[in-house]
């Protein structure tokens, strides 16, 4: 009797007005895509309406407001226009949130993504609403040393909100662990990002040639010119192979390509593409490098294995995690010499585990249904106390 009660409720379909402080917009069109995903995951279970407010310096107005349907998910996003007043930005940021508030029809949990600044909202809709809310979380900063940077506002604000939460849920344990050192007392349960297995699997490898492919941000933490610099020193090994970098603005990288004479006939700076063309690059590709100072749970580990790629990464944050053994290598973070040695032997280097068991690992884990899965019963839990 118990189960089936439990079965029913879990069968309960919802509605979830997902904030966040990062979602993708015509003026960042993939910021936040990673919780864009989990909102596409949730929509397959329950209604998902995702409220997004972003500055638009070519905005002709003080603010506009754009519906659309992506994959499911009502999404409302609100263009306000710039402001060198920081009273004037509060008053905008406010008022946009007010006007898409009522937009939104009746929802039973809100689902906070990333705590600062949207935090405020669903702390006032739990106040003055009582909707409780639950917090997914994917920011660096709450790791040493980036959290000594926030301001004191800042720090009282976060913990708040977090302290009102009815569960925080880190991508990572290693996420996690710094947010309670930075002071965030709540309950913890991690719920890892989500990935496309329909989209992302293995395919045939049409070319011969050894593929190097790195895919980011670009941010500072990546470490982009030390991995040239390695790519610089792999050239001179005489090995035959291709290194794309793609994302965010790669293409500001090819003048040190230049200067370190990294060879443009089989070197690729692509800026940041679609998930469908990006699937076509991972697929090819022969091993995948990330050389970051600090992760949390990078999708883009997550969506290698998916493809049966094996992944050479500094072993930082909460990499190791996800990381089964035979999938790849980890490396001590900024360890030039073993991310070329590794390069050298993956040219040649078999393993015993099959594309398809890679695929299978990724599936059973962070498929769109098993994430689903566990948001909703988080949900369920939170709404009973």
């Amino acid at each position: 009797m118990l189960l089936l009660m439990k079965s029913q409720l879990l069968n309960k379909r919802l509605h979830i007005l997902f904030l966040s402080s990062w979602y993708p917009s015509r003026v960042l069109p993939f910021n936040g895509d990673f919780v864009q995903r989990h909102a596409e995951a949730i929509a397959l279970v329950h209604r998902v309406t995702a409220i997004h407010v972003i500055t638009d310096g070519a905005l002709n107005n003080a603010l506009e407001i754009v519906e659309s349907n992506q994959n499911g998910v009502k999404t409302l996003i609100a263009y306000i226009a710039p402001s060198k007043y920081l009273v004037v930005k509060f008053y905008r940021f406010f008022k946009a949130y007010h006007l898409l508030l009522k937009r939104v029809d009746a929802f039973n949990l809100v689902h906070l993504n990333i705590i600062f600044p949207t935090g405020f909202i669903a702390l006032y809709l739990k106040w003055f609403k009582q909707k409780p809310f639950i917090i997914s979380e994917h920011w660096h900063g709450y790791h040493q040393p980036f959290c000594k940077e926030l301001s004191f506002f800042e720090h009282f604000f976060i913990k708040l909100i977090a302290k009102n939460a009815q569960f925080i849920c880190p991508v990572t344990d290693n996420l996690g662990d710094s947010m309670q050192q930075f002071g965030l007392v709540n309950n913890y349960k991690k719920v890892s990002n989500v990935i496309d297995t329909e989209l992302f699997k293995p395919a045939i490898k049409t070319d011969k040639i050894y593929n190097i492919i790195h895919i980011s941000s670009m941010d500072s933490v990546k470490n982009v010119p030390e991995i040239l610099q390695v790519i610089s020193q792999l050239q001179k090994t005489k090995i035959d192979f291709n290194f794309y970098l793609i994302g965010n603005n790669a293409q500001i990288f090819k003048p040190l390509a230049n200067k370190l004479a990294i060879n443009p006939k089989n070197s690729f700076f692509i800026n940041q593409v679609p998930q469908q063309e990006l699937l076509t690059y991972l697929q090819q590709a022969d091993v995948l490098v990330l050389f970051s100072t600090i992760e949390n749970a990078p999708c883009v580990i997550l969506e290698a294995f998916a493809c049966g790629i094996r992944v050479i990464s500094t072993d930082v944050g909460g990499v190791r995690e996800h990381f089964p053994e035979g999938f790849g290598t980890l490396i001590k973070a900024n360890d030039s010499q073993a991310l070329l040695e590794n390069l050298i032997h993956y040219q040649t280097k078999k393993t015993n585990i099959s594309k398809a068991e890679m695929h299978q690992y990724i599936n059973q884990n962070f498929s769109k249904k098993t994430i689903a899965k566990q948001f909703s019963e988080l949900y369920l839990r939170a709404l009973k106390t």
